[in-house]
């Protein structure tokens, strides 16, 4: 999952993406030279302290809630075996209000005046790519459990680690591939593409109808809608009036709940409903569009949680213990394999030292509860997503065949409930 920007509307990504990696620089410049981490390796008789910065409040706090409930699972689960190198960790978590010019903040403070050990990311592409520059600046392994905009991997960074299975634009391939393996009467006619302005969700969106058009799918709409939008009505409207077989959606969380809900007001329902992010929200979001109106929206996902990848069920046991007997939020196993890998790295070389980290994880595949993940040398990771669908009032997986969790696809959907 990704969220929404923070840019005005009208305000292209990449110019704000860029101011923020002008500010994280000057940052990151400023507080270069302290390897803390290299220093506390020493002090057996303390905790491994891990910095953590989050959007706990302001426009990501729904994710970055979940992301911190997966970090704190991780980190309760890793104390009881013992901790690392034989050290019990601590979180240190901070707000950053879903700010980018905070969490440079925080990120800069983190490293230079609270010293911790090590470092994992906070949420969505927008924080991440600031924050990984903060890192990089300071020889400081970052990994990140969310933040798969391509931006964040042409810049040449080296201690950088998306814990996803690929890149947002990949995030289109396993839905294309299934509609490739349609019969041809089976396949969708026409398509709409609304976006929310976001560095993940767009992506996504662009790919998937680049992809779609060479294999017959007319488009008949595409639109871009500001990270602010709150009313749906017009975009709904459109939608209704075009009569598109697939709606193929750019949305965070609310963006897509909103969207649903505008569609039911006007009482239609396309054949084939797919959006980013929103549906992964388990029961979040089938309680926003009401779950009778989940069947058969599809979506792509990075892991489900009856997967029989190890940990996994050891990670929802332990969060539902935790947390009121809820089922996780893909966020929440994100950021619990973002802890996974990081802890592989430091159990392997045997020491909180940056660089030997750095090139461990470049040279190894890790085992995570979202499956095998490895990376290029930007940080990018080499792997695909799975594609999800809603069927009787659960997230399943779909394909590819090897990790799905139910056998059949719902194919047309059916209408709101």
């Amino acid at each position: 999952m990704t969220a929404r920007t923070f840019s005005k509307p009208g305000t292209p990504r990449r110019t704000v993406l860029a101011a923020s990696l002008a500010v994280a620089l000057g940052a990151g410049l400023a507080a270069c030279g302290s390897r803390p981490s290299e220093q506390a390796a020493a002090d057996t008789d303390k905790p491994i302290v891990i910095g953590i910065s989050l959007p706990l409040t302001g426009d990501f706090s729904q994710p970055g809630g979940e992301a911190k409930r997966g970090y704190e699972v991780w980190a309760k689960q890793i104390n009881a075996a013992g901790g690392l190198l034989g050290r019990q960790v601590q979180l240190k978590i901070v707000d950053d209000a879903s700010s980018q010019d905070t969490v440079v903040t925080d990120y800069t403070k983190l490293i230079t005046q609270d010293k911790v050990d090590l470092l994992l990311g906070t949420f969505s592409s927008l924080l991440n790519f600031p924050a990984s520059a903060v890192a990089e600046k300071n020889g400081m392994v970052f990994v990140e459990p969310a933040g798969g905009a391509p931006n964040m991997f042409s810049r040449g960074f080296k201690y950088l680690f998306f814990a996803q299975p690929a890149t947002a634009p990949k995030q289109a391939d396993v839905f294309v591939e299934w509609i490739k393996s349609l019969p041809a009467d089976q396949r969708p006619k026409t398509a709409a593409y609304p976006s929310q302005d976001d560095p993940f969700a767009a992506p996504v969106i662009e790919s998937m109808q680049k992809q779609l058009e060479p294999l017959g799918v007319k488009t008949v709409l595409s639109t871009v809608y500001p990270p602010d939008t709150t009313n749906f009505q017009s975009i709904a409207s459109q939608l209704a009036s075009k009569k598109p077989d697939l709606i193929a959606q750019g949305a965070v969380f609310e963006d897509g709940v909103g969207l649903v809900r505008s569609l039911k007001q006007l009482n239609y329902s396309p054949k084939m409903l797919f959006q980013t992010s929103a549906p992964s929200n388990a029961a979040q979001y089938s309680d926003g569009v009401g779950v009778g109106s989940t069947e058969g929206v599809f979506y792509t996902v990075s892991w489900h949680q009856d997967a029989k990848t190890p940990k996994n069920a050891e990670f929802v046991a332990g969060y539902r213990q935790d947390y009121q007997n809820a089922d996780p939020a893909e966020d929440a196993a994100d950021a619990y394999a973002a802890a996974e890998v990081l802890a592989a790295g430091v159990t392997a070389v045997g020491s909180l030292d940056q660089a030997k980290l750095r090139d461990w994880l470049h040279a190894n595949e890790v085992t995570t509860i979202l499956g095998p993940l490895s990376w290029e040398a930007t940080g990018e990771p080499k792997g695909k997503f799975l594609l999800g669908q809603w069927q009787n009032g659960k997230a399943e997986v779909v394909a590819p065949a090897e990790a799905a969790t139910v056998t059949t696809v719902v194919n047309p959907k059916p209408g709101w409930k």
